[in-house]
């Protein structure tokens, strides 16, 4: 009787010491926060933990930064599994083409080559535009404006006027 109660109270014991070693959800979440943080591209994570199962959530910068939660979160003691339902960033829009960009050399010697036929006209590069100047016929007009479209040039063509 007295060995029975004995062992009842090993079995009992070692159950208790086995059950109590088991890391609690509270304890897991509060270490798979801590290794998030390690990591400032991380920060956007949130994480909730019911037994073992760690679902993270937020946003993420890229795929890489997704699959890199995924690794820390499943190498943190008591982790059973992960569910990832993290989300990636759209990519930033690309930045607006610059206002002071500047024809190319080619481009200006295009330009230069079509008007050199035409006399009283003269041009200057502003940016990327062709400013035009001088007195000319309607039928040279009508060639400075197709030479231009041709060569895909902006252009300002206020400063011509018409010949009587």
């Amino acid at each position: 009787m007295k060995l029975t109660k004995l062992l009842m109270v090993v079995v009992v014991s070692a159950t208790m010491l086995f059950v109590s070693c088991k890391p609690k959800d509270a304890d897991i979440k509060t270490a798979v926060e801590k290794a998030l943080s390690a990591d400032p591209s991380m920060s956007g994570t949130t994480v909730d933990v019911k037994d073992g199962v760690v679902t993270m959530g937020g946003e993420c910068k890229d795929d890489a930064c997704k699959a890199g939660c995924e690794k820390i979160v499943a190498g943190v003691k008591g982790v059973k599994s992960v569910v990832n339902n993290c989300t990636v960033a759209a990519p930033p829009p690309p930045p607006p083409a610059s206002l002071t960009t500047v024809l190319d050399a080619v481009t200006q010697q295009k330009v230069k080559d079509g008007l050199k036929d035409i006399a009283g006209v003269t041009v200057e590069f502003v940016g990327d535009k062709a400013v035009l100047k001088g007195e000319v016929t309607q039928a040279n007009r009508m060639k400075i404006m197709q030479m231009l479209a041709s060569a895909k040039v902006l252009s300002d063509v206020t400063g011509l006027t018409d010949k009587k």
